[in-house]
Formats: C-alpha cells, structure tokens, sequence
C-alpha cells in the first residue's frame, strides 16, 4: 500500500514532526509511505517538495493581504488565521497518482487551498486529515478559544478586525461546508479533547471521526545518564532543572508567564527547593525572559536534530508545560520517552497524556500556585523514581511506532478495502 502524507513543512513546526514521524513509523511497518511538502529541510528520499517558484511565495503573501485587508489594513491577528484561498493542485504529481491514500495534515499558508482538496477529493482516492488543530472544523482559526460558534456556525469572528454577520469567517465557513457535503474524509484527532470538540462541530456532521495519538521513535527517545547528559551541554550537575521549550519563546499561549510566576511562588514559599532549582529554557526569543526568574537561567537554542533533544530530556529532571491551549504535545511525549515525568495544566490532550500524581501533575487551568505545587510534589512528596518509570511506560504503551502505525493501517484498509 502507498500512502502520501502531505504537510506545508517536513519539519517545521509540531504538526510537520509528528507527520515525519508517522511516515517512519509506517515505513518502518511494511507500508510505502512518502511525504510530500512545500518546504523541505532534509534530504531524505521519500520526502518530495512542490517545485520553488515565485508564485508559492506570492500564494502566501496573497493570503496574508486578503487577511489584513479584511481587517483595514490592520496587522490584527494577521497570523492567527487562515483562508487556504491560494495553493498548489497536486493531483497530477507523480506521487500523488501512484499512492493509495492520500493523508492530509497540516496544509495552511499556501500549500493547499480549498479548491485544491476539493479536486483531491474529486480525484476518488480515500483521503484522511489528521486534526493537528482546529482549523478544518472552524471558519478560519487554528484554536477558537472559547468562542462555540463553530459548533452552529461561524460569524462575527472575534479574531478579525471588523467582525459582522457575513465576515470572512463566516465565508470560509461556507467553503468548507459545501466541501464536506460531497467528501467522504476519515478525520484523526491527536487528542481525545480534539476528537470530542470535532464531533461539536457544525461541519463535520456526518464524518468519520476518530482519535490516535502522535508517534516516536522509542528506541531514540530513551532514558540515558543525566550526568553525561548535563556534562555534554555544560550544565551544572547539582541543580535539579526544570525544561520549558517553544518555538516561540514569546508566544502567549505557551504560558510562559505562569511558569515564572509559579518560581516566584516557589522561591517564597519553598526556599530549601528553590536553591537547588534552575530552570532549562529551549527555543527564540528566550532572552527576554531571563532576568524574570528567581532561579539559573540556561538559555538554549531550538535545536535542529533530535539526537540534540535527546540529550536535553536527558539532562533535566522535569519537563514544565504551561500552554494555555495545546491539542497532544509532542513535548510531552519526548520528555515521557526519555523518562521525564510531566506538569502541565488541565487543558486540551494534556490530562490524556499526564497520568495525574501518576507519571506527573495535572495543575488546575491557570493556576500558578497549583503549576508550583506540582513542581514542588514532583521534587518532594512524589517518588520520582516511580514517576520516571511510569512515564517511559506510558511512552512505550500508547506513543511507540508500531503502536501508532497499526491503528493508522487499519483505518487504511477499512476506507481501501485492502489488507495491508
């Protein structure tokens, strides 16, 4: 069987990662899986990208001046939404001819617009769309917040400048809804929390949903010496070191901003801990933050091989997620595989993956008092032996490849008809 996955990125991003890794995965279980992409950064063999031209650069630019000129000419969420108006019609790719199933993930700026998974569907090829966020059920956002219209339907967005009854959510909304009426698209969330509000959704009534998990390589992501770990980075060897990553040190929605808090709540209140804590900070922009903590700050850049991130999982002792709003971190399965137990709080796919006071700690939503206690309990009340233990198992049980690929293989053959 050949399966083309199709992402705007190889690697970019947490939705090109798992796509990566669900198309070893699958390789790596009988199954001729290729990638197709707009921006390749490897030069793996079964990774095709769509041909560099002005004209993809042009797409994107176009989106972004349609979205901006709706907002009058406001910079107002120009990049929290998308409208897939401009993209690439690859139905007459090679790769896409010869495959089996055509596997859509994240397609946004300019990789494919509606018209083009329009003419995929056309084409009679089975199609899945692995949910990475919320945009193929929503008008125009990646995450709707607490915004409900998309479960009846989308209008007066409140992510656009000027929202009204006909706005351009509203008209994406339309869109999508015309194209699902005639597609049949078995859609994967990566969380149980996507696949409940998916199935909330006014325009996946009808649709095949499901959940499965994101995929990795655990013979990669394992458990290996922390002190040869922290001597290979240059960390101190007697500090017990929190880990937080993004892209996008700055960005909002990771929290940053209760992770510090919750130092400082830790720092006043724990003083004997606070001392012996420092606090791994991975990804841009970490800088600006630095002089905000009460602990050492170790300052990383986002690393580009995951041999790299290896060694960081393996050289701290808990991985701190305080994203205000995350479908199933890859984070979390990484730091799970390498043996790092976990504290995030109750939103999203978080508490489907954090086994509470189990493999790590489950903190009430915004709350930086309970994000210090889970540090403070993981470090303290906790048996942080049987947290790491219980972590790597959870990683081996519901994340390893062959896991993750068999379930995808079955829903290949259900929607072919074939067994492979």
């Amino acid at each position: 069987m050949r399966v083309l996955i199709i992402n705007t990125s190889e690697r970019t991003g947490g939705a090109a990662i798992a796509a990566n890794r669900l198309m070893e995965a699958l390789k790596n279980n009988g199954i001729k899986a290729k990638m197709l992409v707009r921006d390749r950064s490897t030069n793996e063999v079964t990774v095709v990208a769509l041909k560099k031209s002005w004209r993809r650069i042009w797409q994107f630019v176009w989106e972004r001046c349609v979205i901006w000129a709706t907002n009058g000419f406001h910079k107002h969420n120009l990049f929290a939404v998308d409208i897939a108006n401009t993209g690439t019609d690859i139905t007459g790719l090679p790769e896409f001819v010869q495959a089996d199933v055509i596997h859509l993930h994240w397609i946004n700026q300019g990789m494919l617009s509606l018209k083009d998974i329009e003419k995929i569907v056309e084409s009679g090829k089975p199609v899945v769309w692995t949910l990475h966020d919320m945009w193929p059920f929503t008008g125009i956002c990646h995450y709707a917040g607490s915004c409900d219209k998309y479960t009846t339907q989308c209008q007066q967005c409140e992510l656009l400048q000027h929202p009204h009854h006909k706005d351009l959510s509203y008209k994406i909304f339309g869109k999508k809804e015309k194209l699902y009426s005639k597609a049949n698209i078995t859609f994967v969330a990566c969380s149980h929390w996507l696949e409940g509000i998916a199935r909330q959704s006014a325009l996946l009534k009808g649709q095949e949903i499901t959940s499965i998990p994101n995929a990795i390589n655990t013979n990669l992501f394992t458990p290996r010496p922390k002190r040869f770990a922290r001597q290979k980075l240059k960390l101190p060897e007697d500090k017990k070191l929190l880990l937080f990553g993004s892209m996008k040190i700055t960005d909002k929605r990771k929290g940053i901003d209760y992770l510090i808090e919750a130092c400082k709540l830790i720092a006043q209140s724990n003083p004997e801990l606070s001392k012996k804590l420092g606090v791994v900070v991975l990804g841009s922009q970490a800088e600006q933050y630095a002089s905000l903590f009460p602990f050492p700050i170790y300052q990383m850049n986002y690393v580009s091989t995951e041999k790299e991130l290896v060694d960081i999982y393996n050289a701290v002792d808990l991985y701190v997620t305080p994203s205000l709003q995350d479908n199933l971190p890859n984070t979390i399965v990484e730091a799970m595989a390498c043996g790092i137990p976990c504290v995030g709080f109750n939103v999203g796919g978080i508490p489907q993956m954090i086994d509470h006071l189990h493999n790590g700690y489950v903190a009430q939503y915004k709350s930086a008092e309970d994000l210090a206690n889970g540090i403070c309990w993981s470090f303290s009340e906790g048996d942080y032996a049987s947290l790491s233990e219980e972590a790597r198992r959870k990683a081996l049980n519901s994340y390893s490849e062959r896991n993750v690929a068999m379930k995808y293989i079955k829903i290949y053959n259900q929607i072919t008809g074939d067994n492979a």
